[in-house]
């Protein structure tokens, strides 16, 4: 059988995704590639005529809402498990302070 993909295709694809392989890690890839791309062979043989296409193989449908905030009391339950709040927000530690600056 001949093979589908070569060690130099296999360098290729490893330098674009700035890999570096050894001697030992390139057999290894293109035989495990090789492999892969066999099995992806192996779907053209199957005989898929009056098949519909489709896209999920589930019958359910994702239920979408609107994207808009809602049940504002629940701001106010958050706000009572922080530390410290001000004018509705959370206050945290200042990190970086350029007040000191010149």
């Amino acid at each position: 059988m001949a093979s589908r993909i070569d060690q130099d295709q296999v360098q290729h694809v490893a330098s674009l995704a700035k890999l570096s392989l050894n001697d030992d890690q390139l057999k290894y890839f293109t035989t495990q590639l090789d492999e892969i791309i066999g099995l992806f062979e192996t779907l053209n043989e199957v005989d898929t005529e009056g098949i519909e296409p489709t896209s999920s193989v589930s019958d359910q449908i994702n239920v979408m809402r609107e994207d808009v905030a809602d049940n504002w009391g629940q701001r106010d339950a958050l706000l009572a498990n922080a530390p410290e709040s001000e004018k509705g927000y959370i206050r945290v530690p200042t990190i970086i302070d350029e007040s000191e600056d010149e």
